[in-house]
């Protein structure tokens, strides 16, 4: 019987750089929070291992044994077996939403479960990547450090996003090469909990993405997906995810969200839009 398991994008929701390390790694301090919809994974029994890559985003997916899915899967010391899994790409690749980093820590799950296995160490799910471990459990967390600080976040109100690609990758090694300035405060100390979503975004209003102008000047079309946010009623914040190019905007009713991703998709039919709801 196939185990499945949801990948969901992954949102910055701020992100202040704090500092870098001697070893080029950049310190960071964000508020993250999950939204569905998302990639798929799932896994039934198999003699070996393999990875099968469907949905409309299986092109971008690199093949081969580097695939993040397949490092993930080998991560287990002692599998009763293989696996025969498939991972249905549904996020942008290159995105800032956390895409391969989602994927490989639904494969942990989904394998743990499937071969009813603990996780892996907490170092080797680390070394797959910044973000993996912030993946493992889906909801709102402060990450700091390179990733591997992680406290839990401010309890989310009631909240919606629409998710905008403008269809331009951003290289992430780029756009923090492009960084003015490496050593900035870190976020204020968050509530325990945000009375509503117009608080939320008050409050985020006081917060930044220090890699939003670095990006924009990679990708300008980011300012053009900003502006598209920030034209639709009911938004209350619009703001870059990540190292972009995805933007996202904040809505209070899923009403508002599902209207502007509508007024979006059809002005910009060749973006990458979504209305979804955030995790919490």
């Amino acid at each position: 019987m196939a185990v499945e398991e949801t990948a969901p994008a992954k949102l910055n929701l701020a992100l202040h750089v704090t500092g870098r390390r001697a070893d080029g790694y950049h310190l960071l301090d964000s508020l993250v929070a999950f939204a569905g919809p998302g990639d798929r994974i799932a896994a039934m029994p198999a003699a070996a291992l393999s990875l099968h890559v469907t949905g409309p985003g299986a092109a971008a997916v690199p093949p081969g044994r580097d695939n993040l899915v397949l490092r993930a899967a080998r991560l287990f010391d002692d599998p009763p077996g293989g696996a025969a899994l498939t991972l249905d790409k549904r996020l942008p690749a290159a995105g800032g939403l956390g895409g391969g980093s989602s994927d490989a820590a639904a494969t942990l799950r989904a394998l743990a479960r499937l071969w009813d296995r603990p996780l892996p160490d907490r170092a080797a799910i680390l070394g797959l990547g910044a973000d993996v471990p912030v993946c493992l459990t889906p909801r709102c967390w402060r990450m700091r450090g390179v990733g591997e600080h992680l406290s839990p976040g401010p309890e989310l109100p009631p909240l919606w996003a629409v998710l905008v690609n403008p269809g331009v990758p951003v290289a992430t090694p780029s756009v923090f090469a492009a960084l003015q300035c490496r050593e900035n405060p870190p976020l204020p100390a968050p509530p325990a909990r945000f009375a509503d979503a117009a608080a939320l975004a008050a409050w985020l209003g006081e917060a930044r993405n220090d890699l939003e102008t670095p990006a924009r000047l990679h990708a300008p079309a980011i300012d053009d997906a900003l502006a598209a946010l920030r034209a639709t009623p009911g938004v209350l914040l619009a703001r870059m995810s990540g190292s972009g190019a995805t933007c996202f905007g904040l809505y209070a009713e899923p009403s508002r969200a599902r209207l502007a991703a509508a007024a979006i998709s059809g002005a910009r039919p060749g973006w990458w839009v979504t209305d979804a709801a955030f995790l919490r």
